[in-house]
């Protein structure tokens, strides 16, 4: 009989787990004790489903403090006893959400002590070989956590894959660059900790999965928005091949370009690190002694006002040797099967009441912002009236920003020879303000992760079997690299995305293909950054 160890005193469970080690030896180690690089980790039994066993709060680096601030994550150093592995760590250094606004929630204790990662098996031992997801969170690299009540593993877990999620360095902890650091790096180059956190998070997973019953062969990172794009990077990253086998993308690419971490111009990195160094108040050549010397809670304050910092990866040469486009149209992306898409109405929750709601408006706002496709702009979105405006403009965010940018995923992955699946998410959750928002920006979280029941809404039959297929074809691609599943539910076919046809899913009321998605819409965005993307 399974028994939950929450909220069971540390030190009890320490020295219960250190006798059952010995007495059991390492080989037959008690399911809630495994054995890592980090140290053995106690875990304890999901409250939602007795055969999934939970591991929160894993330490995968040693923390980013002091001298560790601004370089790259270095190895945990494992202590005398057991970690007890019961509780959700701190998340990485980062300012709420504003209040009352659509993704606003508590704020969890914050530290910069946050390299760890938690992870979710139904694996009855090491022997299983099952699947692992690797979660990587969204927040515009700002803000979020990979212990969110929303990512909990245990719906994925009990249909077959091993659940992990993880947390990484945000805002300028992650992605600071500046002469000074750059100048005491071996390979020359600063900023990407963040993305050096998820590449360090991904070794510890090759290293120390299949202790909790999970195949380091078949390892799918999966994200959405900023988790997207850490996908993307972690894609066409060198310093990641060979980590995932697998990748999936939800709304969120970098398509159009990243700043470069050196130039003579401005809008580099490092010119913009040193802009908002200057904001700290720190000059000179000891400019990176006295970036660690100053309290987080100083650089974080600094960084949350209006322009201070824009956090992005950067073309370093060595994390990034180009920019993602020329990377992925030369085929040098990671070679793995990836399934991407996006949602219907991304914008409604990003821009909430400042969507333009007449003619008037969406003509400014597209002269000022899309010169250069302003009249093709008007024949691929019409907006005869102020009646059309609202919908005109939630159709050209959401696919400016994340549609594009999935459907050119998906057709650049023609490159290389493994496959791409495209998926569009037309369904609006049962929200309060349904009407309004539609299929919002990160709406089909919850059902990939079968996770309705974190969210307060009443959900339909229709919303429960829409979870179940979505988590199915999810959990199907990472066992298979195919997310068409191998018997279980009898749900439509998912026809591989090839240029040609452009091929796609769409979960709606119904899951039904389609192809060519919006066809037109796409066409003036290819033109667009055609002209635009460096």
């Amino acid at each position: 009989m399974s028994v939950s160890l929450r909220g069971r005193p540390a030190w009890v469970l320490a020295c219960a787990m250190l006798l059952a080690v010995a007495a059991a030896g390492a080989q037959t180690l008690p399911q809630l004790v495994r054995a890592t690089s980090s140290g053995y980790v106690i875990g304890y039994v999901s409250e939602d489903d007795d055969s999934v066993r939970v591991f929160l709060g894993v330490p995968y680096a040693e923390p980013p403090v002091g001298d560790l601030r601004f370089r790259p994550p270095q190895p945990a150093i494992p202590g005398r006893l057991p970690i007890d592995a019961l509780f959700e760590p701190p998340s990485c250094m980062q300012a709420p959400y504003r209040e009352g606004g659509f993704y606003a929630q508590p704020l969890s204790e914050v530290s910069e002590d946050c390299l760890y990662l938690n992870v979710w098996t139904a694996a009855e031992s090491e022997n299983d070989r099952l699947p692992v997801m690797v979660w990587i969170h969204g927040g515009a690299l700002t803000r979020g956590s990979g212990s969110l009540p929303l990512y909990d593993g245990t719906a994925l877990a009990r249909k077959g894959a091993v659940v992990v999620t993880v947390n990484y360095r945000l805002g300028p902890f992650g992605y600071l660059a500046h002469p000074a650091l750059s100048a005491e790096s071996d390979q020359g180059v600063s900023g990407n900790y963040g993305v050096l956190d998820q590449i360090f998070a991904l070794q510890w997973v090759r290293d120390n999965i299949a202790t909790f019953g999970g195949d380091p062969d078949r390892v799918t990172i999966f994200g959405e928005s900023a988790g997207a794009w850490s996908v993307n990077v972690l894609q066409a990253s060198p310093l990641a091949r060979g980590l995932f086998h697998r990748a999936i993308g939800q709304s969120g690419g970098f398509f159009d370009g990243l700043p470069v971490l050196h130039s003579p111009e401005d809008g580099s990195a490092e010119s913009a690190g040193e802009a908002f160094a200057k904001r700290l108040g720190i000059e000179g050549g000891d400019a990176a002694a006295r970036l660690r010397e100053l309290d987080a809670g100083t650089i974080l304050a600094e960084a949350s006002k209006q322009g201070a910092f824009a956090t992005r990866p950067n073309v370093d040469g060595w994390v990034l040797p180009k920019q993602i486009a020329e990377i992925y149209r030369t085929g040098e992306q990671a070679d793995v099967p990836v399934l991407v898409g996006s949602n219907r109405d991304e914008a409604t929750s990003l821009m909430g009441r400042m969507l333009p709601s007449n003619k008037s408006g969406v003509e400014f706002l597209v002269k000022s912002q899309f010169p250069d496709v302003a009249d093709e702009f008007f024949e691929a979105y019409p907006v005869p009236d102020d009646a059309a405006a609202r919908r005109a403009f939630i159709d050209a965010f959401s696919d400016r920003v994340f549609a594009w940018h999935m459907k050119t995923w998906a057709a650049l992955s023609e490159t290389v020879p493994s496959p791409a699946w495209l998926y569009f998410f037309s369904h609006a959750p049962p929200h309060p303000e349904k009407d309004f928002y539609g299929a919002y920006h990160a709406a089909e979280i919850a059902y990939a992760f079968d996770n309705l029941d974190k969210l307060d809404y009443e959900y339909a039959e229709e919303d429960h079997e829409l979870a179940e297929a979505m988590s199915g074809y999810w959990v199907a691609f990472a066992s298979t690299g195919d997310p068409n599943p191998l018997g279980g539910p009898d749900l439509p076919a998912w026809p591989e995305f090839r240029p040609d046809m452009a091929r796609h899913l769409e979960f709606g009321s119904t899951i039904e293909t389609g192809n060519h998605l919006h066809r037109d819409r796409m066409a003036l965005w290819d033109r667009f950054f055609e002209v635009t993307q460096p």
